[in-house]
């Protein structure tokens, strides 16, 4: 009885371990690839496939099925322990073969795992009968996938990070093998070795659990070209902060989203020709925008009486309304007594806002993947404009209409869709280039002149340029963005792939 609930117990870690690996596989993917339903699709796709084939295998062990189910779970742990950390330093520095060597992991690890299954259960036939190894053995394997699907989003990811969560069952994986060595004892005398190879596993992977923060460092700071001061993981993102000279660039799952030297020209576009267009204008809403740097834009405006950031991650606006040069960076505008800072999920707050808006700055991330794509749809600017004032007006980040034309016209398209009229415009951003912007309302934008006491960029003079369109950023047919689609973030990975190649 008591080997048989060790095993049990035992099917229930295994069964939680090789689930984790998927997960960080997947997660990981989409932090370094984007587009985060095709990589956990392929990766899920290619883990159960070669879970099946490790099955198959399994057929061919006749001998020694404890001894091969230790060595089993030391490759398991070893492979998919150091699955992040291999994965993270091999998109630094080789590119190239990072996806095959993403699936070849993914590939070897669901093998093994394949494997530890149905040895298990044969050594269990020895004690149950098969109907009660299937049900049990398949009980604790669910289970174990139960807790760690939790556990993975929750606490592992956003606490651990991807490597820490990796290297952590990869040791459970081999406190397996140790306990099964214990279990097994007396088959195993012969083996003395492995024993030794057990522990020597155990050692290597609570090695790299110990130095999984100086492995991370390593590998962005080879990845970002600047000093980093800063970097954390929440439980929706990385943020890292880079630095040169007095250039401080923050960057999200990777991606840029300002540098100091030429921020100023993105976020006075996104502001001021709207908010300058309306003297009446008293109360502001933000969503997104967690660096705090619209909002600095907005306080500009002394009949604007409060804003409301509304932001998912605390980490992010924690971060800026606290580190020094960034504080110094917004102005301390996360910290002003009109300011009220929110940490939701836009959708849910929108629909039990009761508030109404004069002016709302719509910056979100690019629309790389579906999480962020539903903010870019009909269905949101409808739930949007309902918060809007009489005479108020949206403005919304909209990427770059030259380097992602269509996806650009899609977001203005599906403004118009929503019921909204809009004012599309773009500005040079060096750091990004041409950016586009869009300003919507439920009349017909007219711009007016900016105050040029309160832009470095803007002027009455260039104001009416921003709003004209050369040839090759022209309007061309898109379709609308809808919940049930999504064709904007297809639209946008189609777009983006040709300028990163």
């Amino acid at each position: 009885m008591p080997m048989r609930h060790a095993l049990l117990f035992s099917v229930f870690v295994i069964a939680s371990c090789g689930l984790a690996y998927e997960l960080v596989a997947g997660a990981l993917s989409s932090y370094l690839l984007g587009d985060s339903v095709t990589q956990f699709s392929t990766v899920i796709g290619a883990y159960l496939f070669a879970m099946g084939i490790g099955s198959w295998l399994s057929k061919y062990v006749t001998r020694d099925l404890a001894g091969t189910f230790i060595r089993i779970e030391l490759m398991v742990g070893l492979l998919g322990g150091f699955s992040a950390v291999g994965l993270f330093i091999a998109f630094t520095w080789l590119p190239g073969p990072f996806r095959l060597l993403l699936y070849l992991s993914v590939f070897g690890v669901g093998v093994l795992v394949g494997l530890e299954i149905p040895l298990v259960m044969r050594i269990l036939k020895r004690e149950l009968a098969f109907k009660e190894v299937v049900s049990q053995v398949l009980t604790f394997d669910y289970l174990g996938a139960l807790a760690v699907s939790v556990l993975f989003p929750l606490a592992l990811a956003p606490h651990l990070g991807m490597m820490r969560t990796a290297l952590l069952f990869g040791l459970l994986n081999v406190a397996v093998a140790l306990w099964a060595l214990h279990l097994f004892r007396d088959q195993l005398l012969s083996r003395p070795w492995l024993a030794v190879q057990s522990w020597a596993a155990f050692a290597l992977l609570a090695l790299g659990f110990g130095s999984a923060g100086q492995l991370t460092s390593l590998a962005e700071a080879s990845l970002y070209a600047d000093d980093i001061v800063h970097a954390e993981s929440t439980p929706y993102q990385r943020i890292v902060v880079t630095r040169w000279r007095d250039d401080l660039r923050l960057f999200l799952n990777g991606n840029l989203q300002f540098s100091s030297h030429d921020e100023y020209r993105y976020h006075e576009a996104l502001v001021h020709p709207g908010l300058a267009a309306l003297p009446h204008a008293r109360r502001a809403l933000v969503l997104g925008g967690g660096d705090g740097l619209a909002v600095r834009e907005i306080l500009k405006y002394p009949q604007v009486t409060s804003v409301t950031l509304v932001d998912l991650d605390a980490g992010m606006t924690d971060l800026f309304a606290s580190a020094p040069p960034l504080v110094a960076l917004n102005r301390g505008a996360l910290s002003d007594p009109r300011v009220t800072v929110v940490n939701a999920d836009a959708v849910s707050w929108l629909e039990e806002s009761r508030d109404y808006f004069d002016f709302v700055v719509v910056d979100f991330p690019d629309p790389a993947n579906f999480a962020l794509g539903k903010l870019y749809t009909s269905a949101f600017y409808r739930l949007l404009e309902k918060r809007l004032s009489a005479r108020g007006l949206i403005v919304v980040q909209a990427t770059s209409p030259y380097y992602a034309r269509r996806s650009y016209w899609s977001v203005v398209t599906t403004l118009e869709d929503a019921g909204l009229k809009t004012a599309p415009y773009h500005a040079l951003v060096p750091s990004f280039g041409e950016w586009g912007f869009i300003v919507a309302g439920r009349d017909v934008f007219v711009p007016v002149a900016v105050d040029p006491e309160k832009t470095r960029f803007l002027t009455p003079q260039t104001l009416a340029d921003l709003f004209r369109f050369p040839a090759d950023m022209g309007r061309v047919p898109a379709e609308v963005n809808r919940l049930n689609n999504q064709v904007l973030v297809r639209y946008f990975e189609e777009e983006w792939r040709k300028v990163v190649r």
